[in-house]
């Protein structure tokens, strides 16, 4: 019964991985600037891409409207699956792992606290960006209101199960899956409908489009910023597939871990 108390879910278990994250940020200002200068790099240019664009006439400068809309969400989907890959790895690089996984620290607490991190991460990166995005460009991302909030929870759990993912691949085949927290959510982005309409997709594309949760998302915004429409009916189907494939993504992260305790890969991390 003790060790049952003792191995509940505690909300202060997880405040004190947030607080170790939070300090190791603290203690590295280039961290801090990394976080912010991609976003802001990304925006300015296509930003002033969009500029150029919207001077055009037609049609052009009426999807160069989206653009900054664009590249402003799909930095929310990049920066919150990095956001927590990036924690993840922190604690591989330290090796302290193995320690983590041997502690109190339920795998239940350990994914909270990763998920946690991403959002202050890409907190620290989004406001200041959307900020610029405004002053230069006039390109208000707060301005959207409510249907802002349904983007950002279906793009950040999305990118969360893509992370689960390959936090549990990490963690039973090493560092040597590595790339992968770089590199996972960028195979998802041409199919995604980030910078044009599921429409332009070839027919079999267009299937594996709508098996993906962002490609709601984005053609949800583009429906919000040129029609002046909130397809809810779009948020609803990717927060149906974001339940399914995030139930899927921490069952996948699970077997994962058990699998790198019964190969010992959690001991090794600590001794490499």
């Amino acid at each position: 019964m003790r060790d049952i108390a003792y191995r509940a879910f505690s909300p202060a278990r997880i405040g004190a991985m947030v607080m170790r994250q939070i300090y190791v940020l603290r203690s590295s200002w280039p961290r801090l600037l990394e976080i912010v200068y991609w976003p802001a790099m990304s925006m300015l240019t296509w930003g002033f891409l969009q500029t150029w664009v919207g001077q055009q006439s037609g049609s052009a400068a009426a999807a160069a409207g989206t653009l900054l809309g664009s590249i402003l969400l799909w930095d929310i989907l990049v920066r919150g699956g990095l956001g927590f890959s990036i924690t993840f790895l922190e604690e591989m690089y330290a090796k302290n792992i193995g320690n983590l996984m041997m502690s109190p620290l339920t795998p239940l607490e350990f994914v909270c606290s990763l998920g946690v991190m991403s959002i202050v991460r890409l907190l620290i990166g989004l406001v200041p960006v959307s900020l610029i995005a405004l002053v230069l460009f006039g390109f208000n991302l707060w301005g959207l209101g409510f249907p802002l909030i349904l983007f950002f929870i279906n793009l950040i759990f999305t990118a969360w199960a893509v992370s689960l993912v390959v936090a549990g691949l990490i963690l039973r085949h090493g560092l040597g899956a590595e790339s992968l927290a770089w590199t996972a959510i960028f195979i998802m982005m041409p199919l995604s409908a980030v910078f044009y309409p599921v429409a332009v997709l070839p027919p079999a594309a267009q299937y594996v489009a709508w098996a993906l949760p962002p490609s709601y998302v984005f053609e949800g915004m583009r429906a919000l910023l040129v029609e002046g429409v909130f397809r809810s009916d779009l948020m609803l189907w990717a927060l149906c597939l974001n339940a399914i494939y995030f139930g899927i993504a921490v069952l996948v992260f699970l077997r994962l871990l058990d699998g790198a305790r019964t190969a010992g890969s959690l001991l090794a991390s600590n001794t490499e």
